[in-house]
């Protein structure tokens, strides 16, 4: 790497994580905003600024992308208006030079993204998300009203409260038969994971049903043999999108395995695949704006034609995962087409400019 590669690598590094910081203030502002809102009870300003500390890795994840348009177009920009371009050029620099340059600085932001993405985020997040339903419930229950419902195969699982040492609490088993009419309905105070595929029942009520009589029983404890690991127990609580690949993954399989739309998860798959190629995305595009753009162009008009296209952008990709969702078309697709569609023009702009 050159004198003047590492030069530009350097100063697009700055840039992007100086644009990273303040972006990541400004979220956690909004933010802090509207958890003021439930401020009661065990959910005090120290756990708020604790919930803000442990979700700001997702926030910061999501945010490369645009923290790398906003810092390439602030330092090319400025580059171009002090007129070093035009000397790098001078001393022999092509503009696929500079272009080089500035995917080397890609890599180095795309390897920090995958890092806080898949190895801090997802960990911080379940963090986040107990410790604010832990604050203001005194338990962790789903978002929907009556608990955490999960279906598995003919029977369908209500678990009320997953306590914090992994142990579900107050939980409902509704086995159908073939008929789809109710057959057996369990129910237990407490389940204990023990190994793989079987979890321990403690004080356990079980009814069974059927058109000619209803049979009533109980047990101190029993095994249930499930393929609910707990960590699929925890993956169903959290948003989809703030999980790792693997999460997903095993979450995905666990959905088809029984016969359940994936098709949401399986999006939030392939978006996380796709996110660290956003940040190339980006970088193409700041590029011939900076050198197509005559050296004019003030810091605050680059600054606005960068949150342009990375709202644009950011519309177009929800716009195609909706559409996508709503005509069940592939995921994959539906995922990669906004990028692929950007970076088509990126190119073509950067053509002119060769």
């Amino acid at each position: 790497m050159n004198v003047l590669t590492q030069y530009i690598v350097k100063e697009i590094l700055k840039g992007a994580f100086i644009a990273l910081i303040l972006l990541l203030t400004l979220f956690n502002l909004f933010t802090l905003t509207d958890e003021l809102k439930d401020l009661k009870g065990a959910y005090d300003l120290t756990a708020i600024f604790t919930y803000l500390a442990l979700t700001s890795p997702r926030v910061c994840y999501e945010l490369v992308p645009a923290a790398a348009l906003l810092g390439s177009l602030f330092v090319l920009g400025s580059m171009g208006n002090n007129r070093e371009l035009i000397a790098m050029r001078a001393a022999g620099v092509s503009v696929l030079g500079i272009i080089k340059s500035v995917l080397v600085a890609g890599v180095i932001l795309a390897t920090f993204s995958v890092g806080v993405g898949e190895l801090i985020a997802p960990t911080t997040e379940a963090q986040a998300q107990l410790l604010k339903a832990t604050a203001q419930n005194q338990q962790l229950v789903s978002n929907a009203r009556y608990g955490l419902w999960l279906r598995e195969g003919s029977k369908f699982i209500n678990v009320r409260k997953l306590e914090n040492n992994g142990e579900l609490a107050d939980i409902s088993i509704y086995e159908l038969n073939n008929q789809a009419h109710l057959q057996s309905v369990t129910h237990a105070e407490k389940a204990t994971y023990l190994q793989k595929e079987q979890w321990r029942l403690e004080n356990v009520a079980q009814s069974q049903i059927s058109t000619e009589k209803m049979q009533a029983n109980s047990k101190t404890e029993q095994t249930w043999q499930t393929t609910i690991a707990p960590d699929l127990v925890k993956i169903a609580v959290v948003n989809p999108d703030n999980l790792s690949l693997i999460d997903l993954s095993q979450y995905i399989e666990f959905l088809k395995d029984n016969q359940q739309k994936s098709q949401t998860f399986e999006l939030a798959f392939w978006g996380r695949v796709v996110n660290p190629l956003v940040t190339f995305v980006m970088l193409l595009v700041a590029t011939p704006f900076v050198i197509g753009v005559k050296r004019g162009v003030n810091v605050g008009s680059r600054m606005m034609i960068g949150i342009v296209i990375g709202m644009s952008f950011n519309i177009l990709d929800k716009i195609f995962g909706h559409v996508g969702l709503i005509y069940d078309f592939n995921p994959l697709l539906m995922a990669i087409l906004p990028s692929v569609l950007v970076s088509v023009c990126s190119f073509y702009a950067l053509r002119r400019l060769v």
